[in-house]
C-alpha cells in the first residue's frame, strides 16, 4: 500500500475507533491476567496455609494446585475472547477501513 492509502486509513474516524476498542480490550484483559497471576503468587508467598489447604478429606488435590489449574483455564478463555473478538468484529471494522480508504485513493 502507499503512503496515501495509509493517510487515508489515519484519517478514518473508524481507524481511531478500531484502535481504541483494541486498545480498550487488551489493556482490560491484561489487567485481569496480571491481577490474577500476581494475586496468586502474593497468596503463595503471604497465605501458605490456605494454598495448602486440601480441597476435602483425604484429597491430594489442594487449593493452590486447583488454583494453577484455574489459571490455565482462565487464560484460554481470555485468549478465546480475544480471538473471537479480534476475528470478527476487528477484522469486520479493519476490512471496512480498508475498503474505505481504496474508494478514496481511486
Amino acid at each position: 500500500m502507499s503512503s496515501q492509502m495509509y493517510a487515508h486509513i489515519r484519517r478514518n474516524p473508524r481507524f481511531a475507533e478500531l484502535v481504541a476498542r483494541r486498545t480498550r480490550l487488551a489493556v482490560m484483559l491484561s489487567a485481569v491476567v496480571l491481577v490474577i497471576f500476581y494475586g496468586f503468587v502474593m497468596m503463595v508467598a503471604f497465605a501458605p496455609d490456605i494454598v495448602a489447604t486440601r480441597l476435602f478429606e483425604g484429597s491430594n488435590l489442594t487449593v493452590g494446585i486447583a488454583l494453577g489449574l484455574f489459571q490455565f483455564v482462565l487464560f484460554w478463555v481470555l485468549t478465546l475472547i480475544y480471538v473471537r473478538r479480534a476475528n470478527g468484529e476487528f477484522d469486520d471494522l479493519n476490512k471496512e477501513i480498508v475498503q474505505a480508504a481504496w474508494k478514496e485513493t481511486k
